[in-house]
């Protein structure tokens, strides 16, 4: 066989070597002094400060803003790190062996590092960038403790921010985080404080507790742990971030927490004592935290009203899964520097969650040595009666599931803390395993005390997704004497939405295989039938069998629109008995024969609902075009069919009927106001709302809220358009020498005409914010219609005693449902908090018109939280 020799295989592979260094990225000196900065301590931080210190001062020549740009972006995105980075500072402070610097006049490199990270430090104030300015403050009390910082000029910096606490009308975001920057600053050096002449912790604290005690009400309604009978805001097995931040200063200002022991690393007290003759403290300048800029689109829809919604800010509790023996106490300084340093690595690193979970369990390296158990396998260190032995992994976990289930909703999506759990466990399967088990396990138990109907659900979710990433192997024998229980008890509940939704993420089959055999044969738990369609009119035994079949004939030829609804049409008059098919039966079989050709899959779907557009608006009584349509359009009944019918259709599929209801918002078949008002006339649904019908609500109300938001953003948009060319053209005008001088002037006086582009989406915008408005009122009447009004009041009223809720044992499957209806009801609020407040007086006069006299305890709960979530209280 005749090989052809390959020719220029040399020349290619040269080549391909002179890319490969054409490519390469030559770092400068700077830039690789920058990375020894940021990557410091990744073996041994005590053991690298003296290193990187004499590193920095031989680096020629010196550049001031490259080192204090990287300290910087080490405090603020590392502050893990941050003491050590203040040893750092502190090396580099005294002046170089031979050197005086008071004689010199000149300042020593530290002094000069930390003149130019003030000037970021300031920048990151004008921006009210709230983390990095707390990040600073660390660092700055830090340095104070090591005699850096002066005391007085330290003091001055905290008062400042609790300066803001004074504030008339401060927002809580703004009141929260100065409050926060104030009492982790004094946290840091209050052992200091108390040591000098110049103590004002008591006038900080007292300035945040007044703060703290003037936003108290709204701590009722984000209690992961609620009792309706109940005003205090102190709850058992969780902790408010504020309420937690002034029991900590308040023994520290009474001395009450020991000094024989450190409560976090601060290995520059290594190092003597600066001299005040040869480097004196650096003095902080004195600042004013610069106000909230508050931005107007000017759409207001109500007089004096903004309607900018914003999302709100709320008091944040912390559930306890373990006991102090297990993770750190946040009552004590060390417990709460701690869960704020894990909770700032959660969030810095949420772009990276494997990195975030290497560095968790990596943080010990960053503690004083006995905070936490050594690994296993690591040598054990000498006990000498101060180490703490916490354990490190469910410490992360309990601060993770924390942020998680705050309420009203966690900072970030579930999903990531779901995916940053799953990679801690990958990381360290044998000892993050068992933590995780420990927490499902006390959750559990705390489903029944009150646990929120939010947080149970977001519990549900995790458990279930954490499953499915683990083979979904759960000891579900351990919950089988629940079965016992009530169907509607919040455990039973909890099995059963967490079955659904490992279905969700499986199959039905699988799931069941993985379940006891008591749970298998118990229909409450597990249908016996997998998700899918239940086509009413399949069987050829319903008398509407062969209409149902020429309506899909029709629909998989792919007949026009027009075609099929003239079939329609003639089917009303072709009945048996002449009298024709009634309206109803008519959209029932139109709406479930499109479903059950688009039932295959979403694209099916999809394609099906948009090429039958003009048939469904028909059938919904509503106008052809695409335009919004003012609320209430259309026929109701004929609305109410179609989402009957859609229910119907996917019964067993709770997740494919809010899929289905949202195609049809989204193509203005339904309305979201609608879709509330059907949500709570079904049957199932006239006394109570589950946590299916909740998803429901939810979805509706976010169609509506969403459509305003893009809405708002076209006018704004198109208004800045309109601006921005009336400007050109006037600017235009001025400079014409041809143009006279008295018609300019009129014609400027003239009211500019709106573009028919503007006018049409003012007009829509109008339409949605009035649908939105219908939404919100009808979501508010029915709960009210469900919990406080006529025959509702007395079933709530067995439910709201102290001495009921001390006997929830006995209740059954009525009070259960009452009080989760009273969880959601209570999370609506909250959630949309911001909407509510904006229309607060329009919704609350329609909304709570029939409780509005009564005295009720039902009737006064239910204002109390419609209050409190709109600020009237």
């Amino acid at each position: 066989m005749y090989d052809r020799p390959h020719r220029g295989g040399h020349r290619r592979r040269n080549r391909d070597d002179r890319d490969h260094h054409r490519h390469e990225v030559h770092e400068t000196p700077e830039q690789i002094l920058r990375k020894h900065i940021l990557n410091f301590g990744e073996v041994d931080p005590t053991e690298e400060v003296p290193r990187l210190a004499k590193e920095i001062r031989d680096f020629t020549p010196v550049s001031i803003p490259l080192l204090s740009e990287a300290l910087r972006t080490g405090v603020t995105e590392q502050p893990y790190k941050t003491p050590y980075y203040a040893a750092i500072l502190r090396v580099l402070y005294d002046p170089t062996e031979g050197e005086d610097a008071a004689a010199s006049g000149s300042s020593s490199l530290g002094k000069q590092i930390l003149e130019d990270f003030w000037k970021g430090f300031q920048a990151y104030l004008d921006k009210l960038a709230w983390r990095e300015i707390r990040l600073c403050i660390h660092f700055f009390a830090h340095l104070m403790v090591a005699q850096i910082i002066s005391i007085e000029s330290m003091t001055s910096l905290l008062q400042s921010f609790a300066a803001v606490l004074d504030e008339f009308g401060v927002s809580y975001t703004r009141g929260k985080n100065a409050a926060v920057c104030a009492a982790e600053g004094l946290m840091i050096t209050g052992g200091v404080f108390k040591k000098s002449s110049v103590n004002n912790l008591s006038e900080i604290i007292s300035t945040i507790q007044t703060y703290n005690e003037s936003i108290s009400t709204s701590k009722v309604l984000v209690q992961p742990l609620a009792v309706l009978h109940s005003e205090s805001i102190l709850v058992e097995g969780a902790d408010e971030y504020l309420d937690t931040a002034i029991t900590v200063l308040k023994a520290l200002d009474s001395g009450e927490n020991p000094e024989t022991t450190p409560e976090f690393p601060q290995p520059y007290l290594a190092f003597p004592d600066i001299d005040p003759a040869v480097s004196s403290p650096f003095e902080l300048p004195s600042i004013l935290v610069p106000p909230e800029v508050i931005e107007l689109d000017g759409l207001a829809t109500d007089a004096g009203e903004d309607a900018q919604v914003k999302k709100d800010d709320w008091p944040e509790y912390f559930l306890h899964i373990f006991d102090n023996t297990v993770s750190p106490d946040p009552l004590t300084i060390e417990g709460f520097l701690l869960r704020s340093n894990i909770l700032d690595i959660s969030k810095l690193f949420e772009v990276n969650r494997k990195e975030c979970a290497r560095l968790l369990l990596e943080y010990p390296k960053w503690c004083i040595p006995g905070t936490f158990k050594p690994r296993p396998g690591a040598p054990e260190l000498e006990d000498d009666g101060t180490a703490k032995n916490w354990q490190l992994e469910s410490t992360v976990i309990e601060t993770i599931l924390g942020a998680l289930f705050l309420l009203p909703e966690a900072s970030y999506k579930s999903i990531y803390y779901v995916s940053l759990i799953t990679e801690l466990c990958k990381l360290s399967p044998s000892t993050v395993g068992p933590a995780v088990g420990k927490s499902i396990r006390k959750l559990y138990n705390t489903i029944a005390d009150g646990l929120d109907v939010d947080i149970s659900r977001r519990f549900a979710d995790w458990f279930a997704v954490h499953m499915s990433n683990f083979g979904f192997q759960w000891v579900w024998k351990e919950w089988v004497p629940d079965l016992a229980l009530t169907d509607q008890h919040p455990r039973r509940a909890f099995i059963r939405r967490a079955i659904e939704y490992e279905i969700r993420l499986s199959y039905h089959d699988r799931i069941l295989k993985t379940l006891p055999e008591a749970m298998q044969t118990d229909s409450t738990v597990i249908a016996d039938q997998g998700p899918g369609p239940e086509f009413n009119y399949e069987d050829p035994a319903n008398p509407h069998y062969d209409a149902a079949q020429s309506i899909i004939g029709l629909l998989r030829g792919r007949s026009k629109a027009d075609e099929v609804i003239a079939h329609l049409d003639s089917l009303k008059n072709t009945m048996d008995d002449s009298s024709g098919y009634p309206d109803s039966v008519v959209r029932s079989l139109a709406t479930q024969c499109l479903l059950s050709i688009g039932s295959r899959s979403f694209s099916h779907l999809l394609n099906a609902i948009e090429r039958y557009l003009p048939l469904l608006r028909g059938l919904a009584g509503a106008a052809t075009s695409s335009a919004p349509q003012p609320p209430g359009s259309g026929s109701v009944e004929a609305k109410r069919d179609i989402l009957n019918a859609a229910s119907a259709f996917w019964q067993r599929s709770p997740q494919m009927v809010n899929i289905v209801l949202d195609k049809l918002m989204q193509y203005q078949i339904v309305d979201p106001s609608d879709v509330v008002q059907w949500v709570f006339a079904r049957e199932d649904q006239k006394q109570y709302i589950s946590g299916s019908a909740w998803d429901l609500l939810r979805g509706a109300i976010d169609k509506a809220n969403g459509r305003v938001a893009i809405a708002r953003r076209k006018v704004a948009a198109l208004r800045k358009e309109e601006d921005d060319s009336r400007a050109r053209a006037k600017a235009t005008d001025v400079g014409s020498m041809d143009v006279d001088a008295d018609a300019a002037a009129a014609k400027a006086d003239e009211p500019a005409a709106d573009s028919p582009q503007l006018t049409t989406a003012l007009k829509a915008f109008t339409i949605l914010t009035r649908e939105q408005k219908y939404a919100l009122t009808y979501t508010i009447e029915g709960f009210v219609a469900c919990l406080a009004a006529g025959d509702a009041a007395a079933r709530s009223q067995k439910i709201l005693g102290e001495s009921a809720w001390e006997n929830r044992g006995s209740w059954g499957n009525e009070e259960w449902n009452t009080w989760e209806t009273w969880g959601w009801y209570r999370h609506f609020c909250r959630t949309y908090a911001p909407y509510l407040r904006n229309y607060s007086t329009t919704l609350g006069t329609v909304g709570l018109q029939k409780i509005d006299d009564s005295t009720d305890p039902a009737a006064e709960l239910a204002k109390k939280v419609w209050n409190i979530a709109t600020g009237q209280i």
